[in-house]
């Protein structure tokens, strides 16, 4: 078994006024050599969005892209027509594909809107570009995994991606044991604390800490506190275009 670990305060950081981000990954105008992806997994932002602020129209190409609000709501737009709200308790998944605009608008005047954006390298290039978000019910995760992602001819409820990819979430109660059984060979699973303490792979981690765990079959989880973890399952070969 194979770890690395991401401490919440060794994450890139940016304030923009409107926008409080952190990036797990090298992003924008934060480089770290040593933390430019995890395997398949190329962006993990942890953004804050100001009361009637937001994302402009801009593009993305070749990338599966996950939105994960986490507090609040935000109105998404783009360019193959869809105009509607990802709310607390939704997914929203995009293949930019051959290529899209979209934006995404905190239109509360009062309360800010926490949301996970996640970048996964697709499988190919040059997808016909799509969109698809769904509400998942937190009563179903707790202390047992919910299925968020899953890859296209993969099964479960999932929302799928153009990629030998999943996500999972879960919410343990303290001292609660959790094992995450990894889904294929050559897979990698990045573990990222929403909530609480965890202890994975014998390693302590708190809030906002990430952990990528590979060259395993399973991952043991043990709950210090009450916890809210994330897992992405990504292949560790990037893909060759």
């Amino acid at each position: 078994m194979e770890t690395v670990i991401h401490k919440s305060e060794d994450r890139g950081y940016a304030n923009h006024g409107w926008l409080d981000t952190h990036h797990t990954f090298s992003f924008a105008g934060w480089y770290n050599p040593n933390q430019m992806h995890f395997g398949a997994l190329r962006v993990l932002n942890d953004d804050i969005v100001s009361p009637e602020k937001g994302f402009g129209q801009h593009p993305h190409n070749d990338m599966e892209i996950v939105s994960i609000p986490l507090r609040g709501a935000l109105t998404h737009r783009d360019t193959m027509g869809h105009a509607q709200a990802i709310k607390t308790g939704d997914v929203q998944v995009m293949s930019a594909g051959t290529g899209l605009q979209h934006s995404e608008y905190n239109e509360s005047s009062t309360e800010e809107v926490n949301f996970l954006q996640l970048w996964i390298f697709p499988e190919r290039r040059g997808v016909e570009p799509r969109y698809d978000q769904k509400t998942f019910d937190a009563s179903n995760r707790e202390n047992t995994w919910q299925q968020l992602v899953r890859p296209h001819n993969g099964e479960g409820d999932g929302l799928w991606v153009h990629q030998n990819a999943y996500m999972h979430r879960t919410d343990l109660t303290e001292g609660t044991k959790l094992s995450y059984s990894v889904n294929s060979e050559g897979n990698g699973v990045y573990f990222f604390i929403l909530e609480g303490d965890v202890e994975i792979a014998g390693q302590a981690l708190n809030k906002r800490d990430g952990i990528g765990v590979w060259d395993v079959d399973s991952v043991e989880l043990v709950a210090s506190s009450n916890a809210e973890v994330l897992a992405v399952e990504v292949p560790m070969a990037l893909p060759q275009f």
